[in-house]
């Protein structure tokens, strides 16, 4: 019995937090370059149920051993893993101001792979993002809205010195006669980057590699990936199996208010 309200419970609490990571993602469906979390499930490790019958076999040794006949497996709950984010390209969406890039992957070398922008967080960090959403500081460093540093190629903070600069399809951005390569990061696997807030995502990422083609698109953002319809029927979703699992748990509540209060009275 007790094991049933732990089952109901662990189901609750993963859809819980499932509808979290779904929400998040609705709040974040205008948020350039966001990329959406799929919460993953997963059951805790099932149990083998066996019925000790009344049944014997002999052994050599002149014991009889109790039979055991097996009546199949039984799951002890449910819990949320992890959630992956999803790394497909949002769609690009023109703006019309100089400072918003736009990176666009081509033909990548490996089908996880995925390409970012590298910036340097308020630690000195270096930092991905697909959140191309810039801007030029007091300084004249270009900066996310965060304040964080956009870096080059070489790994240094890029200096503008005004709004007015150019960036070719290539990554290359020119201002006052000089060519300063952007600081395009690749890794083979996305899914090895972990999510930081802020639209950053920390691990590990290299230069681009031969064969891999993109380019950046001055004036534009990318959109977040989040499929805001997609997202609200599975809030739903989460929702009735969170409503489910409550009346499950409910009804053992009242199972066990009658065996304490009915039950034990007859003794």
């Amino acid at each position: 019995m007790l094991r049933g309200f732990y089952t109901a419970a662990s189901g609750m609490l993963s859809q819980q937090r499932a509808q979290e990571a779904l929400s998040n993602n609705i709040a974040n469906a205008n948020t350039p370059g966001y990329k959406a979390d799929q919460p993953t499930l997963r059951a805790f490790p099932e149990m083998l149920m066996q019925q000790m019958g009344g049944k014997t076999i002999p052994t050599s040794r002149g014991l009889n051993l109790p039979v055991q006949d097996p009546i199949g497996s039984m799951n002890t709950g449910v819990y949320v893993q992890e959630n992956v984010p999803n790394y497909k390209q949002g769609a690009i969406r023109e703006t019309g101001i100089g400072t918003d890039l736009a990176l666009v992957n081509g033909q990548l070398p490996d089908e996880t792979g995925s390409l970012f922008f590298t910036v340097q967080n308020e630690a000195g960090e270096q930092r991905f993002t697909r959140n191309g959403n810039f801007t030029v500081d007091g300084e004249g460093f270009l900066t996310t809205n965060q304040g964080y540093y956009v870096l080059d190629q070489a790994g240094n903070p890029i200096q503008t010195n005004g709004m007015e600069f150019d960036v070719t399809e290539n990554g290359t951005l020119q201002v006052n006669g000089q060519t300063i390569p952007l600081g395009i990061a690749y890794t083979p696997n996305a899914n090895d980057l972990a999510k930081e807030g802020n639209g950053l995502f920390n691990g590990e990422a290299g230069a681009v590699p031969d064969g891999a083609t993109f380019n950046v698109q001055q004036g534009a953002l990318e959109r977040s990936n989040v499929n805001a319809l997609q997202s609200m029927t599975r809030m739903m979703e989460t929702y009735r199996s969170f409503e489910m699992n409550q009346k499950v748990l409910k009804a053992y509540d009242q199972s066990m208010g009658k065996a304490v209060s009915e039950i034990g009275r007859l003794g």
